[in-house]
């Protein structure tokens, strides 16, 4: 697990499409409206989440955007 003080190049991990998935949930949207904003089954939309918290060794959705927020990448 990366620790507050370290970093991974994010850009290098995580595709496009979940760098997308991750950025909205920022935002404030569901998993729900995700889905819908791109167009995608939620299972899909989840699939992204669970991908990149994988990439990003978080344990949390939150945990992920997070990760994804400290290396400018959303």
């Amino acid at each position: 697990m990366l620790s507050a003080g370290q970093s991974t190049n994010v850009s290098r991990v995580l595709s496009p499409r979940e760098r997308e998935v991750l950025d909205l949930l920022a935002n404030g949207l569901t998993g729900e409206e995700v889905a819908t904003r791109l167009s995608l089954s939620p299972e899909t939309v989840r699939t992204h989440v669970r991908n990149a918290m994988g990439k990003l060794e978080a344990h949390t959705r939150v945990h992920a955007v997070a990760i994804a927020l400290r290396n400018g990448e959303i």
